[in-house]
């Protein structure tokens, strides 16, 4: 699920599976021109602590990098949906890309009542 804010922000929920656990992306969008739009969000991935490190804390998911999200969305005439291409990039937790990225085409629909 995506929040677009007035001004260039958004919010994109991330923790639809809990599996792991992921905190929400946080980004910015920009208007380029007609119906197109882009975006860029950000979000850090967790990985489950080993035993040692479950004892040593409080048992939480711990930090294991960050993915960026980089999206070209079409915004349907009638507002109430889009289309999407979307690349991904993983870094580990010093910054370094590391492997699972890749591309994909996105879809999305309008809530209503």
């Amino acid at each position: 699920m995506y929040v677009f804010n007035a001004g260039g922000t958004m919010t994109e929920s991330s923790n639809y599976d809990a599996a792991p656990p992921v905190p929400p992306a946080y980004g910015i969008w920009k208007h380029v021109g007609g119906n197109d739009y882009e975006a860029r969000y950000e979000f850090y991935i967790t990985r489950i602590p080993s035993p040692a490190e479950s004892s040593a804390s409080s048992g939480g998911w711990l930090p294991s990098g960050h993915g960026v999200f980089k999206e070209k969305i079409t915004v349907s005439q009638d507002g109430n949906s889009f289309t999407s291409t979307i690349s991904y990039e993983v870094f580990d937790q010093l910054g370094k890309p590391t492997p699972g990225g890749g591309e994909a085409k996105g879809h999305g629909v309008r809530l209503q009542f």
